[in-house]
Order: C-alpha cells, then structure tokens, then sequence
C-alpha cells in the first residue's frame, strides 16, 4: 500500500473514497462537518435515521454524496470525543481499513487522523495509522498453493494534517512507519515460517541476502568451529541434539561514524524448541517454531534502520539454533562451561534461551557498546505476569528502562519494568557449579533475567521478554512483529539525541 500525506479541505479531495468520523451520540467531526454543510446536511439527515450512532468501529458507506468531488464517503463511528485514547484510535484506524478493503476503491483520503487522541499529535497520527494500516492488510500465505485474492484491497491511502507547516514532519513521520512496516513484515515472515524450512542454515542464508540488498550492512557468520573457538560452551551445549548446526549470525550496521559506540541487539533465535530431554507437553508444540521471535526482530530492526538511513551504528547478534532430545543432546544435571568462564548447571534442558543468550552477551563485550538489549521470548512466566499486551523489561541501567518504556508507550508496543534485585540471585545458586539455569517457579521471568545479567557487567543493558507478545493464538494464529515498533522507536530517539 502506498501511503502519502497532505493538507486540504475534505471537499475538495478528488477521491474515490473520502473517510471522515462521527463521534458517539452523532456528533460529526470538524470534517464531516464540512462534508455536511456542503451537502446540504445530506450526512445529518441519514444519521438522524438511525443508519449511524457513532459507536467505536462502526462504519457506513454513502454513495453519490451532492456538490462535493469525492465518489463515496465513508463515515467511521469513533466513540466518545474526549475519551478518545490510543487503543482506541487504532480500532478505529483498523476498523477504516478493514472496510476500504471491501468498497473495490483503489484510494482514498482520511481525516481520521486529524482526531483529538490523547495526549497525542497529528504527527502521531499519521505515523501510527500508517502501521496500523499495513497491520492490517498482512498476510501469510508464501506457503499456500492457492493465494488470497487482494485485488479488492486499497492500494492508496493519503492521511491529512489540519496545518500545512507540518507537511514535512508528516512525510518524515510517513517514511519512519513505512520503514518500521517494512521491518515488522520481515520478522512476521521469518517467525510464521516453519521449522522445518526455518532452520539455523535458512536465517545464515537470508542475513546474507539481506546484506547484499543494503549497501550499509555488513554480515558474519560463525559456524560451529567458530563457536568452539571462541569457547561458547553454553550455547553449544543446547544445539547438541540438533542435526542442523548452529549459527552466530553478526549485523553491522554502520550509519555513524567508525568511532561512534554502537547499539547492540541480541535476539534468541531458537528455530524450533522441543524443550530438549526436558520434552515439552505436545499440545501447542507447534507454536514453538516462534522461539526465534526475538532473532526475527533483530532482522526486522536492522532492515528498518537501513530504510530510514539512520544516522548511527547497530549491531544486532543472532545466537540460532534447534533445542532438540538425541542422545547427544545435553542432560538435566550436565554441566557447561560459558564463554565468559563462569560455569552452569543444567537443570532443566527447556531453559535453553538463557544459555544461548549468555554467550552472545559476552560476545556483545568486543564492541564496546552504548548499550545492549537483548529480546527473547523467554519465559512462560512473563505471559502469567503481564498476559500477552506488554512485555517485560528488566535492567542494570535505569535510563535504558525508562527509554525503552517510553518508546514502547510512543510506539503502542508498550514494555513494562519488573525488578532484579540481588534477592532474587540466590536463586540460581548450585552445589556443582558457579550457577544454575534455572531458579525454580518464584519469579521465573526475574530469575531468568537475574542469569543474564550476570554476562553483562561490562555495559548498560536490558532485557525484553516478549514470550506474550511475540506471536497470537487461535484463530488468529501467526506473529505480531512486536517488539520491532518499540525497538525502531528507540533508535530513533537515540539518533535524535546524538544529532542534537
């Protein structure tokens, strides 16, 4: 879908869909007004029918509407005006969408963004409905042999602004979603895709590919013998059982200057995990291809930032790999050694994101970072804490929560900070080895994270748990592309912040 921005008045829009609100009670929106005084209260006089009350996400199509240039108009119910919030607002962005894919229309202008959202501005807006639309209109069917017809989809959606000085704010806003899109619809494809297709070798080929597409990215591999070399004992330890190899795929993308610390992003990027000899239930196993929902969003981010040209240097670190039961497979009781030294315990072979995790950290050290985040869907006990609307964030660095925190709250991909305070080490403790992974049922997600940081003394980090947000059930079932609009949003901020 392409997507444009402009200032006008909504009847004089030559369109074949013009897309304009009615709050709750039938209150019409400042351009629906318009519409309706040059219509002769054409739009008035079919609400008082009763055909619209207004309500959230309510819509309905008006043919032929007099002295105005537009071919339809679609008046979109938008609740009550001033309890109109985010949620809200992209219901109604979705609900608009949803409907202009049915009309046959090829474009349309709305004013939809031109809503008083809370604590919002049109610039918000624009951007924001610009990802919600694109949301919307995903799809994956790249394995199916018959495709879903979109011919009826809207191909052109401009979004409009009140004030004309804001233009090049709102085209800048337009190309930041668009870049963020594009980032969310390559971690959706990568985590939907199935195991058996989307293996360590499979996300090694497609970092490559994707290297050679953007001139400002370079990629490494490090294969199995490279990983022995550098002594990541620990990640090794849990592609034991698999028969495909693992693979330490590095990003460099260089947008700053050479000597400018980089951001580092490391994603867990287990392709398939059965839990290892600690077998999971099989009931939802299949769900388990979305364990590399952090791996694919490190993708998602390093394309997004090649998109906007981002003024600054990412790094993102894919430790990839299978957890799968052999009899090579490493044991409950086993004992590893990490690339840091530190030794490890294994008591439970389905807490196998951790190890990975760990010895990327350490390797994260040899770039001398501004900071470390690193995104994994890691534990269970993060969906029974937060459900699956937020993630978690845990921190040795209180500006980098706070950051992260904002950004998700600007971005609609919100995290929220859960403690890892020195209480909970003790945890961890073990009689065979300097720690265990695992710290037993309390606090599962804050154990977890308490094991990470023991790799990352050496630099500001964070850690997003993302185990409730990464993908959906049901129905529905399939990726969300989250935490790439937080993450996309966090970069931004961090260049701003170096520009100024």
């Amino acid at each position: 879908m392409e997507i444009t921005v402009k200032s006008g008045s909504p009847e004089k829009q030559r369109t074949a869909c013009l897309v304009v609100a009615v709050f709750n009670n039938k209150k019409l929106s400042k351009a629906a007004e318009i519409i309706n005084d040059i219509s002769d209260s054409y739009i008035s006089s079919i609400i008082r029918r009763g055909d619209l009350e207004g309500k959230l996400g309510e819509t309905l199509l008006l043919q032929q509407v007099p002295n105005i240039v537009a071919d339809r108009v679609l008046l979109v119910g938008v609740g009550k005006e001033k309890q109109l919030n985010s949620r809200q607002y992209k219901r109604i962005i979705t609900a608009a969408t949803k409907f202009l894919n049915t009309t046959g229309a090829n474009e349309a202008v709305s004013y939809l963004t031109e809503l008083p959202v809370k604590g919002r501005d049109s610039l918000w807006n624009v951007k924001q409905a610009s990802i919600y639309c694109a949301t919307e209109n995903y799809n994956f069917d790249l394995l199916k042999s018959k495709k879903k017809d979109h011919s009826r989809n809207i191909k052109k959606l401009t979004f409009t602004i009140p004030n004309r000085k804001n233009l090049v704010d709102a085209e800048q806003a337009v190309r930041e979603a668009q870049a963020t899109v594009t980032g969310m619809v390559l971690a959706k494809n990568l985590a939907n895709m199935p195991a058996n297709i989307c293996n360590p070798e499979y996300l090694a080929k497609e970092a490559i590919k994707m290297s050679k597409q953007m001139s400002n990215v370079d990629t490494k591999i490090l294969h199995k013998k490279d990983l022995e070399d550098l002594k990541m004992g620990s990640f090794l330890s849990v592609a034991q059982g698999a028969a495909v190899e693992p693979k330490l795929i590095v990003f460099n993308y260089c947008g700053g200057p050479k000597d400018q610390k980089p951001v580092v992003l490391v994603g867990k990027g287990v392709t398939f995990d059965s839990g290892g000899i600690s077998l999971k239930a099989g009931a939802g196993m299949d769900e388990m291809k979305y364990d590399m929902c952090g791996a694919a969003s490190v993708f998602g981010v390093i394309k997004a930032c090649s998109e906007m040209q981002l003024s600054m240097n990412v790094v993102g670190i894919i430790p990839a790999t299978e957890n799968m039961p052999s009899s090579k497979a490493t044991r409950p009781g086993d004992v590893v050694t990490s690339m840091s030294g530190q030794t490890i315990e294994v008591l439970n072979t389905d807490a196998e994101g951790r190890l990975i995790l760990c010895d990327a950290l350490t390797y994260a050290e040899r770039f001398e970072p501004h900071s470390v985040i690193d995104i994994a869907t890691l534990t269970g006990a993060c969906i029974i804490a937060l459900g699956h609307q937020t993630s978690a964030v845990m921190s040795n660095h209180n500006p980098l929560v706070n950051e992260l925190k904002n950004a998700g709250n600007l971005s609609d991909d919100p995290c929220w900070e859960l403690p890892i305070g020195d209480e909970y080490q003790s945890q961890l403790d073990s009689n065979f080895a300097d720690m265990a992974n695992i710290g037993g049922r309390p606090a599962g997600s804050i154990t977890a994270a308490c094991f990470l940081a023991r790799f990352t003394k050496k630099y500001h980090w964070a850690h997003l748990d993302i185990a409730g947000t990464a993908w959906v059930s049901g129905k529905d079932k399939g990726a969300t592309g989250r935490p790439v609009p937080l993450l996309v949003e966090y970069l931004i901020h961090q260049n701003q912040t170096r520009q100024d």
